[in-house]
C-alpha cells in the first residue's frame, strides 16, 4: 500500500519536472488524481488511529494494574495505552517502550512518540501557521547546530569581452553562513499550564485521545512558532520571515490598499522568483484587500477566500496563490516600521528546520486528587532567512 510519504513524493516530483515552464494537461490531470489518493490515504490513516483508541485495553483507576495483554498490533497501540494510562506498557504488545531521552522527565513519563502520532500533529502544526507550509522545511534527529548557507548574487551581471581580452569585473559567488539552532518549544506557553483530561475520558476506549491530543497539544506549540517564524528576532528565538527587512511601501497611507499598491508589490519581486511566488499575510489583510473596490464601487475580487482543495494554499490573488498566517503582524497601512506581509517565492527565500523527535510528557500523578492527568508537548525548531531577494516584505508609507 502506497504511504502518505509516497504520494507526496510524486506530486513534488510533478513540480519538480515542470521547474520553470507551466504545467502540462496530462500532468496537471496526474496531479489532481494524486491529490484525491493523499486526502483519501490521510482519511484511512485517521481512521485507523480512531480504530486503535477504539480497540486500546480500558484501564482501571489510574493507579490500578494495566489491562491484561491482548494481540500485538504495534508501537501504536502501545502509546495510546500510554497516553491512557501514563505507564510506559510493555507488558501491552511485547515491545520494549522507550521513555523520555533527555533527563529529568522519565519520571514523570516522559515518552518518544511514534512516527504516526508526530506525523498527525506536525500537520496540525503546518495547518495553524501557512508560512510553515510553503518555506523550505528541513528535518534533522539531532538537534545540534545546523551551519546553513545564504546567498544574494544579484549585484553580479556578465559582460561582454573582446576576442583575447580579460574580463574587467566581476566577483566571485559570496555565501554567507547562518546557523539553524534547536529551540525547545513546549506546550505549556507562558503560563506553564499543561493539558489537563478527567480520568473518566481516558478510561473510555470510545474517546478519540489520539485525535484530541494531536490537535490541542499541537496547536498551542504552533501558536508560539508561528509567531516567530512570522517576526521571530532572531535572538534566542527563530528568524522570523519578515524581521528586519525594508518593507516595499504603498504610495498613498491616505487611501488605504489599493489595485496599485499590489501591482507594486508584485514588480517589486525579479521575475525569475515570481514563478514560485506566494502572498502572505493574516486574516486582518486579506479582508482589507478584499475590500478593494472599482471605481464603480464593485469588489476588485470575489473569489478570494476560496480554498484550493488538499493545497496549502487558501486562495488566489492576482493569478498568485497566497496562505493566511495568524503570526503576521496586523496589517498597517500609516505606518512602514510594520511589516505586515510578504510576497515572493518563500521557499527559496525562508527555510525551517524542525528535529524529528516530538515528546510527550504524560503525569498521572500532580492532579490525581481531581482524577486528571497533565499532558505536555516538546517540540524543537529554528527558521532563517536564507535569500531575501527572492520576496519582499509589505509594508505601510512612512
Amino acid at each position: 500500500m502506497r504511504t502518505i510519504e509516497d504520494i507526496l513524493a510524486d506530486l513534488q516530483a510533478i513540480i519538480d519536472a515542470a521547474d520553470g515552464r507551466s504545467l502540462t494537461d496530462e500532468e496537471c490531470g496526474r496531479y489532481e488524481a494524486l491529490e484525491g489518493e493523499l486526502q483519501q490515504a490521510r482519511r484511512s490513516e485517521q481512521i485507523r488511529a480512531r480504530n486503535g483508541a477504539y480497540n486500546a485495553p480500558v484501564p482501571g483507576p489510574i493507579a490500578g494494574p494495566v489491562a491484561p495483554a491482548r494481540e500485538d498490533t504495534g508501537l501504536e497501540d502501545a502509546f495510546v495505552a500510554f497516553l491512557r494510562t501514563g505507564k510506559p506498557n510493555d507488558d501491552i504488545t511485547g515491545l520494549a517502550v522507550t521513555n523520555a531521552q533527555s533527563a529529568g522527565t522519565g519520571s514523570e513519563g516522559g515518552y518518544t512518540v511514534p512516527t504516526g502520532f508526530r506525523q498527525r500533529m506536525v500537520d496540525v502544526m503546518k495547518d495553524f501557521g501557512g508560512i510553515a507550509t510553503v518555506a523550505e522545511t528541513v528535518t534533522t534527529t539531532t538537534g545540534n547546530p545546523l551551519p546553513w548557507p545564504t546567498i544574494n548574487d544579484t549585484s553580479n551581471t556578465g559582460e561582454i569581452v573582446s576576442e583575447g581580452g580579460t574580463h574587467s569585473a566581476g566577483a566571485d559567488l559570496t555565501f554567507g553562513v547562518k546557523s539553524l539552532s534547536a529551540y525547545e518549544y513546549q506546550s505549556g506557553g507562558g503560563t506553564n499550564v499543561p493539558l489537563r483530561l478527567s480520568w473518566t475520558l481516558l478510561q473510555d476506549s470510545a474517546f478519540d485521545i489520539v485525535g484530541l491530543i494531536t490537535r490541542k497539544l499541537g496547536e498551542r506549540i504552533a501558536r508560539a512558532q508561528s509567531a516567530h517564524l512570522a517576526t521571530g528576532t532572531g535572538a534566542s528565538q527563530p528568524l522570523g520571515l519578515v524581521y528586519g527587512l525594508t518593507g516595499i511601501e504603498p504610495a498613498d497611507d491616505t487611501k488605504g490598499i489599493v489595485y496599485d499598491d499590489l501591482l507594486t508589490f508584485i514588480h517589486s519581486v525579479d521575475r525569475a522568483y515570481r514563478r514560485n511566488a506566494t502572498w502572505v499575510f493574516n486574516d486582518l489583510s486579506l479582508k482589507t484587500i478584499a475590500q478593494i473596490k472599482d471605481s464603480n464601487g464593485d469588489p476588485m475580487w470575489r473569489s478570494m477566500t476560496s480554498t484550493m482543495g488538499d493545497s496549502p494554499y487558501d486562495g488566489m490573488l492576482l493569478d498568485f496563490p497566497y496562505v493566511v498566517d495568524a503570526g503576521m503582524p496586523n496589517i498597517s497601512i500609516a505606518s512602514n516600521a510594520v511589516n505586515w506581509g510578504a510576497f515572493g517565492d518563500i521557499r527559496e527565500g525562508y527555510v525551517v528546520r524542525t528535529v524529528r523527535d516530538i515528546q510527550i510528557v504524560v503525569n498521572p500523578w500532580t492532579r490525581a486528587a481531581y482524577r486528571q492527568t497533565e499532558f505536555t508537548a516538546w517540540a524543537r525548531l529554528d527558521a532563517t532567512q536564507q535569500n531575501t531577494s527572492a520576496y519582499v516584505a509589505l509594508c505601510g508609507e512612512q
